[in-house]
Order: structure tokens, then C-alpha cells, then sequence
């Protein structure tokens, strides 16, 4: 067994190296501090050829064997228990022939091209003051959803067209291509069939089953709510740069003053504290500000895995995370607080995984991307809740948020969710589309006229809000073809609320939740497939029911579940453990400029962030 053991230490520690120098790379790369393009696409191809080495597969499978041939122990079980682990990240990713080897790496150089480019590309459109500036996805996000002006919310929605274009323009069909090669040369019928198959295990029939039967489910009320809307607002209702505003735009300013950008690090860290949610001792570094050439969407990956090594010892996690939030743009803050518990529940996720080894705790295949965001999606569900707003959502006095604007918000966004699910669900049934397009059918005008169609038949209006190929999952091989995961997730989420509501009869500052979650999803990692996490804590599996449900409900339905959890929330009084800690060190930077780190405290932290954001965004314009 000595053998074995040492392959083992091996893979791990050689898996780390690789990983590492990707992960840090990738950070510099995408947070717009680095140029050294080519050092990562080096770093990228490195990984992508450490995990799918048919050599390593093929050993891990011999040592494998020869352990299960030993008489039981517990250091026999838990090297089986690793061994197991690197065999299904090896079969996850194996490329099996050299011309899917010679493909992944064409691929590996022409995404790094494209996301090259893609960086020097600087849409514009009109903001709140009237005028035109540079605009990152979420800043045309936001004000195409908040500012009060039809025309400078169209110039949002046409700058994500111009989006569009360029993409098509600038080589992505190209890569759609390449990438149906290279799932051809696997055995796939085409790429989307092959991420499906990689990251959830499923095949399209099985996942459309859920798809179709979840819009089936939700058809009704998504027809409701265009059909108000047109009622209420006219004719221009439904037009992208209005439909955003009309369903919600007013609500988001009138909360603007209860949920300002700089206290939203504070509330994040006190709502995760209040929860049990602990890091294990991770290091985290944050880059929540806008930038030109920083990448235009929140992520979160960790350059070190968290595992127990071979003497035993506990690794911590080292973990980055992003936002893209411009602090003086009405929304921003609600925006940021949302990007916060999302990605802070991945970083929570990855800094609990308790395996013996670092294979069962990183983002990738063959971790479930459904798995992975049901941790950070179920987070991020909870600045929903009326009893969250009632006591995090403040104004600079110090007041909280009033009950008629909480019931403004149900108003306008509970009528909406169902048109909310089904943006996500237009994207798999986009690109299972796309992937199957023969390569001549594979022009611009073809693949624009797709997209409307289906924004058409999955959310009913002409043209969706936020523009299929503005997405910029799309671009990236990792995120491509795997959008279902974020539905598929969203479910789960709804599953496990309903688990903990029926347990405990509350969510926000419920300190029985983040043990829950570190006990059944967090620590097994992948080691277990996403329906065993969920039966484990719900006792029950994989079910869409709670989520359509969800959906389904009228706004006095809603208001009256509120209204409830308000009450019992002010009557449970201060939480029993409002002083626990993070358990993290964490550094908050903007590029390569640290703005303040939690050495001297969490608190400490969270004044020296206020105080910069207000300096820099606002008194010095004031």
C-alpha cells in the first residue's frame, strides 16, 4: 500500500501546483492587472493536461485496485475513499485521443484570443446625469433598469446589442465550431450534449423533461404578468429597455437609500456570522469595484483547495471573488450585496469541503455546476425575505426599511418571478440550439434570428431584456453549454429553503443553517452527486415543485408570508450569535490596490471600506 499511498500524496500535491499557478494567473488575467495573456494560456493548457492525462487515470485505476485487495483498515478505506476521487476527476475530464488533445488546445488559444479582445471592447450608453460614458455589463444592467429616462435606457439595451455583434463578428462562431469538433471527437453528437454529460451527468432528454415541465408549470403566470404589464404601462411595455423598469425599476430606487453600496460588506459579514456560516481559516481576497479591463461578471474561484493533507493537517482554503459594482449608480448597492452572498456562499462552500484530498474541492468537473450554485444561489435567496430587508436594509439614519416599501417590492417583483426563472431556462434551450447547427448554418444573421426566437417562445416578448449573446458565459469554455446548472440549482435552493422553513420556521439569522449546510453539502464536496447532498439534509430528492410553487404565488400570497415572518422575527429579538466570527482573513482590493483587510477586525474593516467608498464616490463629487 506504500506505493499507492505515495501516487496519491503525489497527485495531490502536483495537482495543487498546476492548479494554483492556473488559478492565480487566471485572477490577474481577468481582474485586468496582468497582460501576460500567453502565461496563462500556458497555466490553462498545464491544468487542462494534468486532468486529463490518460497515464494518470490509468494508474489511479491499477493502484485503486491493488488497495481493495488489502485487508480493511481505516487508512486503507480513506485512501480508496481518495483514490476514488481522482478517478472520477480523471474520467470527468480524460481526453481520450489525440484529436481531442489537439482540439482542447486550439480551443484553450482561441477563447484566450477572443476574451483578449474582448477586454479592449468598450460599449457605451447614457447614464443617469445625461451623459455618455463607458459602461461594464452591469452598469448597462442596472440602469436600463433604474433610470427613469426611455432613451438612456435604450442606449443601454443597444450598447448590449452592440455587444451581440461584435461577438459574432470577433470569432465566437468560430469557437462554437471548434468546440463541436472537439465534442465529436469524444463520441458526442455535438458540445452541448458533452457539457451536459461532463457536468451533470445527464442526458438533453433528461434535462429538457425538467425544462419543459418547469415552463409548463410556470406558463400561466409568466403570461400574467407580460399581460399586467402591458395593461398598466401600454403598448412600449414589453420593449427590452422598458420591461426591467416598468416591472420594478421605481421599487429599486425608492430602496436605493436602504441598501447603499458601502455598508453592504458589513451586512454581508454580520447576516453569514448570524447564520454559523465559519471559513475554516480560508484567506480571501475581494475586487468589488468596476474597472475598464476587469471581466464583466462575478466569480468566485480558489487557487487553493481546501482539503486534510496525509499527516492530517487542515489546509485552508484560499479563495477569490469578484463584483462589478459602480458605488454611486442608483441600484448598485442591492446589486453588490447580491453579487456578496452569491459568491461568498460559493466561498463558504469551497472552505468547508472536509475530504482528504483537493480533487473534491474545486469548481470544476466533475463537480456538479447545479451543486455548486445551489450553495451560493440559496445565499443569495435570502435578501428576498422580508424579515432580511426588515432588519439589515437601512437607511444612514439608521432606520429600517418600512413595511409599504417591502410590500412595493413584492409587488412588483413576485408577479415577475416566473419571467425571471425562465431567463435562465432561455439560455440551455439557446445553446442546445446553437450546438446543433450544422457549421454552414453558422453566420450572424442566422444565430441573431435564433436567439429572439427563443427569448420568444421560453419568456414571451420579442426581445429579452438582457440579449442572449451579451451573456458572457457563453464565451468561456468552463461556463459554456452550462447555464442549465443555475435552474437546476435554483430548485435545490427552493427544496432546501422549504426544509429549513419547515424545520425551524425561519431563515434569515438562523444559526442552525450554516452547520446544516457544512455537515450535508459543503463537506463531502464532490465525493457525493447532488441528489445524495440533498437527501441527506431535505430527505427527499432532486424535486421542482418548491420553486414553481414559489413562482406561482399572488402577491397578497406573499405579502402574507411576509408580514408573518416579520412579526416572529421581531419577537425572536437580537440573534443568539450575533458575536461569532468568520473565521477568514480577508483582503479587499481594487486591482492591485488594497483598500483595507480584516487584520485589525472584521468591524475595523468594514469603517476603513465605508469611509474610501464615500470618499471616493462621493464627497469628492459633492
Amino acid at each position: 500500500m506504500t506505493d499507492a499511498q505515495a501516487f496519491f500524496q503525489r497527485l495531490n500535491h502536483d495537482y495543487l501546483a498546476v492548479h494554483k499557478a492556473k488559478e492565480e494567473l487566471f485572477w490577474a488575467t481577468y481582474m485586468g492587472t496582468s497582460d501576460d495573456q500567453a502565461g496563462f494560456t500556458a497555466a490553462e493548457s498545464a491544468y487542462k493536461d494534468f486532468i486529463s492525462d490518460a497515464g494518470r487515470l490509468a494508474a489511479t485505476r491499477v493502484h485503486l485496485t491493488a488497495v481493495k485487495g488489502r485487508p480493511a483498515s481505516a487508512e486503507r478505506d480513506a485512501l480508496i475513499h481518495g483514490l476514488h476521487g481522482w478517478l472520477a476527476l480523471f474520467e470527468a475530464n480524460i481526453i481520450g485521443n489525440e484529436q481531442g488533445r489537439v482540439l482542447m488546445r486550439e480551443l484553450i488559444e482561441a477563447e484566450a484570443a477572443l476574451f483578449a479582445a474582448r477586454k479592449e471592447f468598450k460599449p457605451e450608453h447614457i447614464n443617469e446625469a445625461g451623459e455618455r460614458e463607458w459602461a461594464s455589463l452591469t452598469m448597462l444592467s442596472t440602469n436600463a433598469a433604474t433610470n427613469p429616462d426611455e432613451q438612456s435606457r435604450r442606449s443601454s439595451y443597444e450598447a448590449f446589442q452592440a455587444i451581440e455583434r461584435w461577438v459574432l463578428e470577433n470569432g465566437f462562431l468560430d469557437i462554437v465550431r471548434l468546440r463541436n469538433r472537439f465534442a465529436r471527437a469524444l463520441g458526442f453528437d455535438n458540445y452541448f450534449e458533452f457539457k451536459l454529460h461532463k457536468n451533470e451527468r445527464m442526458s438533453s432528454g433528461q434535462l429538457f423533461a425538467i425544462l419543459d415541465d418547469f415552463l409548463e408549470r410556470t406558463d400561466a403566470a409568466n403570461r400574467r404578468a407580460l399581460q399586467a404589464l402591458s395593461g398598466k404601462h401600454g403598448s412600449t411595455a414589453w420593449e427590452p429597455w422598458n420591461l426591467r423598469y416598468h416591472s420594478g425599476g421605481d421599487v429599486v430606487r425608492r430602496m436605493d437609500p436602504y441598501m447603499p453600496f458601502g455598508p453592504a460588506l458589513r451586512r454581508w459579514i454580520e447576516s453569514f456570522r448570524r447564520l454559523g456560516i465559519q471559513y475554516r481559516g480560508a484567506t480571501m481576497q475581494l475586487d468589488l469595484l468596476e474597472r475598464p479591463g476587469k471581466f464583466q461578471n462575478g466569480f468566485c474561484h480558489g487557487p487553493i483547495p481546501a482539503w486534510f493533507d496525509e499527516r492530517g493537517q487542515w489546509v485552508p482554503g484560499q479563495i477569490n471573488f469578484t463584483a462589478e459594482a459602480k458605488p454611486d449608480q442608483i441600484g448598485s448597492g442591492l446589486r453588490a450585496i447580491t453579487t456578496l452572498f452569491h459568491e461568498g456562499g460559493h466561498a463558504a462552500h469551497f472552505a468547508n469541503v472536509t475530504q482528504n484530498s483537493p480533487c473534491f474541492s474545486q469548481e470544476f468537473a466533475p463537480t456538479s455546476m447545479a451543486y455548486a450554485e445551489t450553495q451560493s444561489m440559496f445565499c443569495d435567496s435570502l435578501l428576498n425575505d422580508a424579515d432580511w430587508l426588515k432588519r439589515y436594509a437601512r437607511n444612514a439614519a439608521g432606520e429600517a426599511m418600512p413595511d409599504e416599501l417591502i410590500h412595493a417590492r413584492i409587488a412588483s417583483s413576485q408577479p415577475m418571478r416566473a419571467f425571471d426563472e425562465r431567463a435562465i431556462a432561455v439560455v440551455p434551450y439557446f445553446e442546445a440550439a446553437l450546438y446543433k447547427l450544422g457549421d454552414a448554418d453558422l453566420d450572424a444573421e442566422g444565430v441573431l434570428a435564433l436567439a429572439r426566437a427563443t427569448e420568444l417562445r421560453v419568456q414571451g416578448v420579442a426581445r429579452a431584456p438582457r440579449p442572449l449573446l451579451a451573456i458572457p458565459h457563453l464565451l468561456n469554455q468552463e461556463s459554456a453549454a452550462a447555464y442549465q446548472g443555475y435552474l437546476l440549482a435554483h430548485m435545490a435552493v427552493y427544496q432546501t429553503r422549504a426544509y429549513f422553513l419547515r424545520k425551524d420556521g425561519y431563515l434569515t439569522d438562523n444559526p442552525a443553517i450554516g452547520p446544516a449546510l457544512a455537515k450535508h453539502y459543503w463537506g463531502p464536496g464532490n465525493s457525493i452527486d447532488h441528489d445524495a447532498t440533498l437527501r441527506g439534509l431535505t430527505g427527499e430528492g432532486f424535486s421542482a415543485r418548491h420553486l414553481a410553487d414559489a413562482c406561482n404565488q399572488s402577491v397578497d400570497e406573499a405579502w402574507a408570508h411576509a408580514r408573518t415572518s416579520m412579526i416572529a422575527a421581531a419577537e425572536r429579538g437580537e440573534p443568539v450569535n450575533a458575536n461569532a466570527q468568520l473565521e477568514a482573513t480577508i483582503r479587499v482590493v481594487h486591482g492591485t490596490a488594497v483598500l483595507t483587510d480584516s487584520s485589525a477586525g472584521e468591524a475595523a474593516m468594514c469603517d476603513q471600506f465605508e469611509a474610501w467608498v464615500n470618499k471616493t464616490y462621493f464627497r469628492a463629487s459633492a
